[in-house]
C-alpha cells in the first residue's frame, strides 16, 4: 500500500476512470486516514509509550492488586451450577 500523499491521490483517480469505483473508494479512506493521521501528529495528539510502563503487548496499563488483597476461593465444581432439590410439603 501506498503512504505518499500525490500516489494514493493519483492512484484513485485512475481507479475513478477505469470504473473500478470500490478500489478508489479504499484509496479515498486511505488518503483520508492518512491525513487525519498528519494532523494528530502535528496538533501533539499522539504520544509515544514510555518503555516499561505498560504491559507486553498490549496498550493496557500491568494491572498490581492492592496490598492484603487475596483472591478469592475457587467453587466447589461438585456442586456449582446445579440446582436446589425442593421440599415437598
Amino acid at each position: 500500500m501506498a503512504t505518499n500523499r500525490e500516489t494514493l491521490e493519483r492512484q484513485m483517480r485512475e481507479a475513478a476512470d477505469a470504473g473500478k469505483f470500490e478500489l478508489a473508494a479504499r484509496y479515498r479512506d486511505e488518503l483520508r486516514a492518512l491525513i487525519a493521521a498528519d494532523e494528530a501528529t502535528d496538533s501533539g495528539e499522539l504520544h509515544r509509550q514510555q518503555p516499561g510502563a505498560m504491559g507486553l503487548g498490549t496498550s493496557r496499563q500491568a494491572v498490581t492488586p492492592p496490598p492484603g488483597w487475596v483472591p478469592p476461593k475457587r467453587p466447589d465444581p461438585m456442586t456449582t451450577g446445579r440446582a436446589r432439590p425442593r421440599r415437598k410439603t
